[in-house]
């Protein structure tokens, strides 16, 4: 009776611990299924990336058709031309300018001479009223020395980037999900570098998905402006200050002349002994040499 007691009391010892066991087995199981699952999310990602790129195309097939019909066309223009009056022309444009919610980029005036002057006008125009502004400048000139209009079309590219802004804002959800879902520090670093990297994209993209809307938006328009003025001159009615000069000029003469005779006294008088030595010498050559000639004959 005894062994039977103790052979039942091993037995329902033996059974507690097998639960134990299994039921830790089974823990560990999930714990490793689980990190397995956040393992799994950082390779899906680079694998999630090359899928949405690739299926982008196809779902923006409907939508780069219809950005097609709107054209995003960027125009340019560049005017030279011959003004009457430089400042009341530059006045009309600014006006016009302020008219049609433009703004001015750039305003230069050179004033070369007296006759001539030009001026340089750089404008951001609506582009609704990029002809309609063309024209009313071309108004202001005497002469259209040159005109030159240009056009980018830059459609295509920009449903391109809009496109790839599409794709990269899914590859972007997609991780910061994955980011919610590690659970290892390793996988968190990389997803977090990863996320960095597609937001860093994003903001590149978006800046020249900008840029394009403003250049197509606003038109530019370069303006050279030239003045050539005729400068009739004027009859001086001043007084002349006839007798005024008259004085002048006598005074200046008689200072002349006194310095002169000054400066006579002052090389005869300072230098007389040479002078005198020089006469002596002169007057003995002289009459040697009409000795000469009298016994000659």
């Amino acid at each position: 009776m005894k062994k039977i007691v103790l052979f039942l009391f091993f037995s329902v010892l033996l059974g507690f611990l097998t639960a134990c066991s299994d039921k830790e087995m089974a823990e560990e199981a999930k714990m490793e299924e689980a990190n397995d699952s956040a393992s799994y999310s950082v390779e899906e990602e680079k694998s999630s990336n090359e899928m949405v790129e690739e299926d982008s195309p196809v779902e923006d097939s409907a939508n780069s058709s219809e950005a097609a019909t709107n054209r995003m066309i960027i125009h340019k223009a560049i005017i030279r031309a011959n003004v009457k009056e430089l400042a009341k022309a530059q006045n009309k444009i600014e006006q016009k300018v302020k008219e049609y919610g433009g703004y001015i980029v750039e305003s230069n005036v050179f004033q070369e001479d007296d006759q001539s002057s030009s001026g340089n006008m750089i404008i951001r125009i609506p582009e609704k009223y990029f002809e309609t502004f063309l024209s009313d400048a071309e108004e202001e000139a005497s002469k259209v020395l040159e005109r030159n209009v240009t056009g980018q079309d830059v459609t295509e590219q920009y449903v391109d980037l809009t496109s790839r802004i599409k794709s990269k804002r899914v590859v972007e959800e997609r991780l910061l999900t994955f980011m919610k879902n590690a659970q290892k520090t390793e996988d968190l670093l990389k997803i977090s570098s990863d996320l960095a990297n597609i937001q860093e994209e994003i903001e590149v993209l978006v800046g020249k998905v900008n840029y394009l809307e403003n250049q197509t938006s606003f038109s530019t328009i370069e303006l050279a402006l030239y003045e050539n003025r005729v400068i009739v001159p004027e009859i001086e009615n001043n007084d002349l200050n006839t007798w005024e000069k008259t004085k002048k000029q006598f005074i200046t003469s008689t200072n002349a002349l006194l310095t002169m005779v000054s400066g006579l006294t002052v090389f005869f008088i300072g230098n007389l002994p040479i002078l005198l030595l020089l006469g002596v010498v002169i007057i003995v050559v002289f009459w040697w040499i009409k000795k000469r000639k009298i016994e000659k004959k």
